[in-house]
């Protein structure tokens, strides 16, 4: 058990929280970034983030910086890894944990974002980030990129109603890569998570393709194999 004493001995050490909010938009999968306006590094481009207080989790920090840039409650969260070389910040001894999220782009997350002059920038064509950003992105990637692999995603980066040819545009913007679109379509709707409407968008074909939604009643297993990595 630890003594008051070494408590009082042991060196203090900032610890923060960065965040890498993925975003879809025109068939393109996006990440927030802004311009650092403290130094050191000042003016560079930077991922999402700010300091853990001393009442909250690094959990109530994140959900904390995520509602005041896009505005959004009880976004999807998920933490990524810790990041703690002692030299990765070089402003101090600073230990972040990465969480990435996932959120819809419309007109007032994109507006509230431009107020903290952030941009959103395409995954496939990032500037070079302060620090160990860009290892960040990288692993936020990944992690996106396992989750999408064994759980079917879009609910958070669709809009409600979506074909199947949107949804699989999703997952190739995710992969960078193209998937064959009748055995994307055909194991996507083996899982029975996807709930079809009776309206058409016309706009992909002469005959039209049918709109989805996800069952909020269905909780799907996870099958492990919808994309093999």
């Amino acid at each position: 058990m630890r003594t008051s004493e070494e408590y009082e001995m042991q060196e203090r050490q900032l610890v923060s929280i960065d965040c890498a909010i993925f975003g879809y938009h025109e068939g393109e999968l996006k990440l927030l970034l802004f311009h650092r306006e403290k130094e050191p590094m000042i003016g560079h481009w930077s991922l999402v983030g700010g300091w853990v207080n001393g009442n909250e989790s690094v959990d109530d920090a994140a959900q904390r910086v995520l509602q005041r840039i896009t505005g959004l409650n009880h976004i999807f969260m998920e933490q990524v890894s810790v990041f703690s070389d002692p030299q990765r910040d070089s402003g101090g001894r600073v230990i972040s944990v990465l969480f990435y999220s996932l959120i819809v782009l419309n007109e007032q997350t994109m507006a509230l974002s431009n107020e903290f002059n952030a941009q959103w920038c395409s995954v496939n064509d990032l500037p070079q980030l302060i620090f160990d950003h860009n290892q960040m992105v990288d692993q936020a990637l990944a992690k996106l990129q396992q989750k999408a692999s064994y759980s079917l995603i879009g609910r958070e980066l669709l809009p409600q109603n979506f074909t199947i040819t949107q949804l699989r545009s999703l997952y190739d913007s995710i992969f960078n890569r193209t998937f064959d679109p009748g055995n994307f379509r055909k194991k996507v709707l083996s899982l029975g998570v996807l709930q079809r409407l009776d309206t058409k968008d016309n706009s992909e074909s002469r005959k039209g393709a049918y709109y989805y939604c996800f069952n909020n009643n269905i909780i799907p297993e996870l099958s492990g194999n919808i994309i093999k990595l």
